[in-house]
């Protein structure tokens, strides 16, 4: 198999695009969610996102990267002006519709019209969900931190209200997100389905994983997974 190394030098000469997609295939497979909001007049907007991450549990928290400054950041705007917003997961039924979200439609223009997407209304939470996601999550701003490198920005949210599919929430609070269909990103445009390898025990020193069902519970003795011989050798 052929190996390629690529230099920082090697990775300053890439065309912009080419080392736009390059970068983002790095970091592996990330979440897909639509990030629903609307403004002052109640134009509701949707933008898609794939760097959601968990900040923390207590309080429940939930940050996102905003790109630079154009001029035209639809999302942030709101978010600012009106204090809330959504995160809704993105399915394998209505990827398609929820890329569409990426194109440049005027602050007037809302991407539930273009795109067939449905807008759900919850009471007291002034930003619409997306009806057709499975799981999905009201947030308050909380903090915007710049991130000066860049010119990017890490919105943080805290969650107020979620809304999922009651099959998929396991007895330990595991969410079974696979079970929803829900869909990923790796790259900027290409989308995939998951398949769970295995849920594992909390790992402690000198002690064999064990392997556990979707529901938490430990599996047959057979399928157990145990410890190799890698932290003798120094590899942790």
């Amino acid at each position: 198999m052929i190996v390629q190394h690529f230099t920082y030098n090697d990775i300053q000469t890439f065309e912009q695009r080419y080392k736009a997609q390059f970068i983002n295939s790095l970091s592996g497979f990330k979440s897909a969610n639509l990030i629903g909001s609307h403004d002052v007049n109640a134009n509701s907007n949707l933008g898609i996102f794939s760097s959601v991450v968990h900040i923390g549990s207590n309080p429940a928290l939930v940050g996102f990267i905003m790109r630079p400054d154009n001029g035209e950041r639809h999302t942030l705007n709101n978010i600012i002006n009106t204090q809330q917003y959504t995160i809704n997961q993105v399915s394998t039924e209505h990827y398609r519709m929820a890329h569409q979200c990426s194109a440049r439609y005027a602050s007037d223009e809302s991407e539930f019209n273009h795109t067939g997407l449905t807008p759900q209304y919850v009471a007291n939470i002034n930003a619409p969900f997306v009806k057709e996601s499975r799981l999905k999550y009201a947030l308050t701003l909380q903090e915007i931190l710049p991130i000066s490198l860049n010119n990017t920005q890490l919105i943080i949210g805290e969650i107020i209200h979620v809304i999922c599919q009651k099959h998929a929430i396991q007895p330990d609070g595991y969410i079974d997100i696979e079970s929803l269909s829900t869909a990923s990103l790796s790259g900027l445009d290409s989308y995939h389905t998951s398949n769970r390898i295995s849920r594992l025990s909390y790992a402690k020193p000198n002690k064999a994983l064990s392997a556990l069902n979707v529901m938490g519970a430990t599996v047959q003795q057979d399928e157990q997974i145990t410890i190799n011989d890698k932290l003798e050798a120094g590899d942790d």
